[in-house]
Protein backbone atom coordinates (compact mmCIF):
# COMPACT_ATOMS: atom_id res chain seq x y z
CA UNK A 1 0.00 0.00 0.00
CA UNK A 2 0.69 3.64 -1.02
CA UNK A 3 2.11 5.83 1.94
CA UNK A 4 0.21 8.67 1.30
CA UNK A 5 2.84 11.33 2.54
CA UNK A 6 5.73 9.56 0.35
CA UNK A 7 5.93 10.65 -3.39
CA UNK A 8 8.78 9.56 -6.05
CA UNK A 9 11.84 11.62 -5.57
CA UNK A 10 12.32 14.09 -8.56
CA UNK A 11 15.22 16.24 -7.76
CA UNK A 12 18.06 14.77 -10.44
CA UNK A 13 21.72 15.92 -10.20
CA UNK A 14 23.92 16.82 -13.28
CA UNK A 15 26.52 15.19 -11.81
CA UNK A 16 26.92 12.41 -9.56
CA UNK A 17 29.50 9.39 -7.76
CA UNK A 18 28.80 6.63 -5.89
CA UNK A 19 31.34 5.48 -3.58
CA UNK A 20 30.87 1.85 -2.60
CA UNK A 21 33.36 -0.81 -0.79
CA UNK A 22 33.89 -3.69 -3.36
CA UNK A 23 32.75 -4.53 -6.94
CA UNK A 24 28.79 -5.72 -7.14
CA UNK A 25 28.17 -2.99 -4.04
CA UNK A 26 26.44 -0.66 -6.57
CA UNK A 27 24.85 -2.46 -8.42
CA UNK A 28 22.86 -4.11 -5.55
CA UNK A 29 22.83 -0.49 -4.09
CA UNK A 30 21.88 2.43 -6.81
CA UNK A 31 22.32 0.73 -9.88
CA UNK A 32 18.61 1.48 -10.44
CA UNK A 33 18.66 5.40 -9.57
CA UNK A 34 21.76 5.26 -11.30
CA UNK A 35 20.55 4.24 -14.76
CA UNK A 36 17.60 6.46 -14.25
CA UNK A 37 19.42 9.73 -13.57
CA UNK A 38 21.85 8.90 -16.59
CA UNK A 39 18.70 8.15 -18.80
CA UNK A 40 17.52 11.58 -17.72
CA UNK A 41 20.87 12.75 -19.18
CA UNK A 42 23.02 12.91 -15.77
CA UNK A 43 26.17 12.00 -16.00
CA UNK A 44 27.72 9.78 -13.02
CA UNK A 45 31.46 7.77 -11.77
CA UNK A 46 31.51 4.83 -9.87
CA UNK A 47 34.54 4.49 -7.10
CA UNK A 48 35.00 1.06 -5.33
CA UNK A 49 37.48 1.09 -2.78
CA UNK A 50 38.46 -1.94 -3.06
CA UNK A 51 38.84 -4.48 -5.95
CA UNK A 52 37.25 -7.57 -3.70
CA UNK A 53 40.70 -9.63 -3.35
CA UNK A 54 38.37 -11.69 -0.45
CA UNK A 55 35.06 -12.62 -1.89
CA UNK A 56 35.24 -15.81 -2.70
CA UNK A 57 35.24 -19.11 -0.71
CA UNK A 58 38.60 -20.76 -1.82
CA UNK A 59 41.74 -20.11 1.00
CA UNK A 60 44.49 -20.60 -1.80
CA UNK A 61 42.90 -18.78 -4.36
CA UNK A 62 44.88 -16.21 -6.03
CA UNK A 63 43.51 -12.89 -4.71
CA UNK A 64 45.11 -10.67 -7.39
CA UNK A 65 43.39 -12.79 -10.03
CA UNK A 66 40.51 -12.75 -8.39
CA UNK A 67 40.50 -8.96 -7.85
CA UNK A 68 41.13 -8.21 -11.87
CA UNK A 69 38.22 -10.65 -12.79
CA UNK A 70 36.24 -8.53 -10.27
CA UNK A 71 37.06 -5.59 -11.87
CA UNK A 72 36.30 -6.32 -15.08
CA UNK A 73 33.09 -8.23 -13.88
CA UNK A 74 32.46 -3.94 -12.73
CA UNK A 75 33.49 -2.41 -15.78
CA UNK A 76 31.20 -4.41 -17.58
CA UNK A 77 28.10 -3.76 -15.45
CA UNK A 78 29.36 0.19 -15.14
CA UNK A 79 28.79 -0.10 -18.63
CA UNK A 80 25.50 -1.81 -18.60
CA UNK A 81 24.24 0.98 -16.12
CA UNK A 82 25.84 3.70 -18.06
CA UNK A 83 28.41 5.46 -15.94
CA UNK A 84 31.75 7.61 -17.65
CA UNK A 85 33.86 5.97 -15.86
CA UNK A 86 34.64 3.32 -12.90
CA UNK A 87 38.02 4.27 -10.49
CA UNK A 88 39.23 1.48 -8.12
CA UNK A 89 41.48 2.54 -5.29
CA UNK A 90 43.05 -0.68 -4.44
CA UNK A 91 42.36 -1.04 -0.78
CA UNK A 92 42.63 -4.60 0.88
CA UNK A 93 39.27 -6.24 0.89
CA UNK A 94 38.21 -7.35 4.44
CA UNK A 95 40.33 -4.08 6.00
CA UNK A 96 39.43 -1.18 4.92
CA UNK A 97 39.70 1.64 6.90
CA UNK A 98 38.51 5.00 7.37
CA UNK A 99 41.60 6.69 7.62
CA UNK A 100 43.24 10.04 5.89
CA UNK A 101 45.47 8.51 3.24
CA UNK A 102 41.71 6.73 2.17
CA UNK A 103 39.63 10.38 2.65
CA UNK A 104 42.30 12.07 0.19
CA UNK A 105 41.79 10.23 -2.37
CA UNK A 106 38.46 10.11 -2.04
CA UNK A 107 38.49 13.95 -1.89
CA UNK A 108 40.70 13.55 -5.37
CA UNK A 109 38.37 11.61 -6.78
CA UNK A 110 35.50 14.47 -6.09
CA UNK A 111 37.35 17.54 -6.63
CA UNK A 112 38.11 15.55 -10.02
CA UNK A 113 34.67 14.73 -11.03
CA UNK A 114 32.96 17.36 -9.49
CA UNK A 115 29.47 15.69 -8.68
CA UNK A 116 26.32 17.57 -7.33
CA UNK A 117 25.58 14.28 -5.47
CA UNK A 118 27.17 11.67 -3.70
CA UNK A 119 25.35 8.38 -3.43
CA UNK A 120 27.18 5.98 -0.35
CA UNK A 121 26.36 3.70 2.33
CA UNK A 122 24.69 4.74 5.56
CA UNK A 123 27.23 4.58 7.83
CA UNK A 124 25.23 4.80 10.75
CA UNK A 125 23.50 1.36 9.85
CA UNK A 126 25.42 -1.44 12.05
CA UNK A 127 22.42 -4.20 12.12
CA UNK A 128 20.04 -3.98 9.10
CA UNK A 129 16.42 -2.95 9.99
CA UNK A 130 15.58 -6.91 8.57
CA UNK A 131 18.07 -8.14 10.33
CA UNK A 132 21.67 -9.05 9.09
CA UNK A 133 25.60 -7.22 9.81
CA UNK A 134 26.49 -4.31 7.52
CA UNK A 135 29.79 -5.59 5.75
CA UNK A 136 32.69 -3.38 8.11
CA UNK A 137 33.84 -2.67 4.38
CA UNK A 138 30.57 -1.19 3.45
CA UNK A 139 30.36 0.65 6.67
CA UNK A 140 34.06 2.30 6.57
CA UNK A 141 33.54 3.53 3.06
CA UNK A 142 30.57 4.84 3.43
CA UNK A 143 31.95 6.92 6.87
CA UNK A 144 35.11 7.86 4.40
CA UNK A 145 32.53 9.12 1.85
CA UNK A 146 30.63 10.82 4.35
CA UNK A 147 34.10 13.23 6.14
CA UNK A 148 35.29 13.10 2.25
CA UNK A 149 32.05 14.90 1.42
CA UNK A 150 32.11 17.04 4.00
CA UNK A 151 34.19 19.07 5.26
CA UNK A 152 37.25 17.67 3.34
CA UNK A 153 36.33 18.13 -0.40
CA UNK A 154 34.95 21.64 0.23
CA UNK A 155 37.20 22.78 2.33
CA UNK A 156 40.19 24.67 0.27
CA UNK A 157 42.92 24.12 3.51
CA UNK A 158 41.89 20.51 3.76
CA UNK A 159 44.93 18.62 1.45
CA UNK A 160 45.85 22.07 0.08
CA UNK A 161 48.39 20.20 -2.05
CA UNK A 162 45.36 19.09 -4.49
CA UNK A 163 45.12 22.58 -4.85
CA UNK A 164 48.08 23.00 -6.04
CA UNK A 165 47.58 20.17 -8.84
CA UNK A 166 44.35 21.90 -10.13
CA UNK A 167 42.07 20.35 -7.95
CA UNK A 168 40.55 23.45 -5.93
CA UNK A 169 37.86 22.88 -2.98
CA UNK A 170 34.37 21.37 -4.73
CA UNK A 171 30.93 21.65 -2.88
CA UNK A 172 28.85 18.73 -2.85
CA UNK A 173 25.01 19.57 -3.09
CA UNK A 174 23.38 16.42 -1.55
CA UNK A 175 24.23 12.84 -0.06
CA UNK A 176 22.20 9.56 -0.82
CA UNK A 177 22.79 6.82 2.00
CA UNK A 178 21.47 3.51 0.47
CA UNK A 179 20.79 0.55 2.54
CA UNK A 180 19.60 2.56 5.53
CA UNK A 181 17.33 2.12 8.03
CA UNK A 182 15.65 5.33 7.91
CA UNK A 183 14.66 6.07 4.38
CA UNK A 184 13.26 9.19 3.61
CA UNK A 185 13.00 9.47 -0.52
CA UNK A 186 12.00 6.89 -3.25
CA UNK A 187 13.29 6.83 -6.07
CA UNK A 188 11.13 5.27 -9.08
CA UNK A 189 13.49 3.02 -10.88
CA UNK A 190 10.59 1.28 -12.64
CA UNK A 191 11.68 1.67 -15.94
CA UNK A 192 15.35 0.35 -14.78
CA UNK A 193 14.91 -2.21 -12.43
CA UNK A 194 15.53 -4.87 -15.57
CA UNK A 195 19.06 -2.92 -16.15
CA UNK A 196 19.77 -3.78 -12.72
CA UNK A 197 19.39 -6.96 -12.87
CA UNK A 198 21.54 -6.81 -16.16
CA UNK A 199 24.27 -5.02 -13.95
CA UNK A 200 24.54 -7.75 -11.26
CA UNK A 201 24.44 -10.78 -14.13
CA UNK A 202 27.96 -9.23 -15.36
CA UNK A 203 28.88 -10.41 -11.62
CA UNK A 204 29.05 -13.85 -12.07
CA UNK A 205 32.02 -14.61 -9.73
CA UNK A 206 29.55 -13.65 -6.70
CA UNK A 207 26.39 -15.10 -7.81
CA UNK A 208 25.80 -18.75 -6.74
CA UNK A 209 22.03 -18.67 -6.94
CA UNK A 210 21.70 -15.54 -9.51
CA UNK A 211 17.69 -16.37 -10.18
CA UNK A 212 17.18 -16.27 -6.29
CA UNK A 213 19.16 -13.30 -6.05
CA UNK A 214 17.31 -11.93 -8.40
CA UNK A 215 13.90 -12.32 -7.55
CA UNK A 216 15.00 -11.13 -3.82
CA UNK A 217 16.36 -7.73 -5.05
CA UNK A 218 13.07 -7.33 -7.50
CA UNK A 219 11.08 -8.44 -4.10
CA UNK A 220 12.94 -5.29 -2.10
CA UNK A 221 12.34 -3.14 -4.94
CA UNK A 222 8.78 -3.57 -5.28
CA UNK A 223 8.29 -3.11 -1.41
CA UNK A 224 10.23 0.33 -1.84
CA UNK A 225 7.99 0.86 -5.25
CA UNK A 226 4.64 0.32 -3.01
CA UNK A 227 5.67 2.93 -0.60
CA UNK A 228 5.06 5.61 -3.67
CA UNK A 229 2.83 3.59 -5.37
CA UNK A 230 5.33 2.62 -8.66
CA UNK A 231 6.30 -1.31 -9.77
CA UNK A 232 10.05 -0.63 -7.92
CA UNK A 233 11.79 2.00 -5.92
CA UNK A 234 14.67 2.50 -4.38
CA UNK A 235 14.87 3.85 -0.67
CA UNK A 236 17.74 6.62 0.37
CA UNK A 237 18.55 8.85 3.32
CA UNK A 238 19.19 12.52 2.04
CA UNK A 239 21.12 14.67 3.42
CA UNK A 240 20.82 18.45 1.70
CA UNK A 241 24.02 20.63 2.59
CA UNK A 242 22.61 23.38 -0.34
CA UNK A 243 19.45 24.02 -2.12
CA UNK A 244 19.37 24.86 -5.45
CA UNK A 245 19.03 28.37 -6.58
CA UNK A 246 15.05 28.13 -7.82
CA UNK A 247 14.54 26.21 -4.43
CA UNK A 248 15.79 29.05 -2.65
CA UNK A 249 14.09 31.30 -4.64
CA UNK A 250 10.85 29.90 -3.94
CA UNK A 251 11.50 30.02 -0.32
CA UNK A 252 11.87 33.41 -0.51
CA UNK A 253 9.14 33.93 -2.63
CA UNK A 254 7.13 31.91 0.52
CA UNK A 255 8.85 34.08 2.98
CA UNK A 256 8.01 37.33 1.44
CA UNK A 257 4.74 36.34 0.95
CA UNK A 258 4.37 35.24 4.83
CA UNK A 259 6.13 38.49 5.74
CA UNK A 260 3.55 41.00 4.02
CA UNK A 261 0.95 39.15 5.77
CA UNK A 262 2.11 39.26 9.11
CA UNK A 263 5.14 40.90 9.96
CA UNK A 264 7.56 38.41 11.82
CA UNK A 265 8.53 39.12 15.41
CA UNK A 266 12.35 40.32 14.89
Amino acid sequence: MADETASPHSWRPRRFMVIVGHPDDADFGPAGAASAWIDAGSDGWLVCCTSGDAGGEDPDADPLLLARAREEEQRQAARVVGYKGVSFLHQPDGYLVNDVPLREMLVREIRTFKPDAVLTGDPEVVIHGGGGINHTDHRAAAMAAVDAVYPAARNPMAFPWLTRQGLPAHHVRRLYLMWSNQPDVWIDVSATADRKIEALRSHASQLHDPEGVFARVRERLAEQGARIGTAAAEGYRLVVFEQDPEDSEESAEVEEGLTAQEPKAR
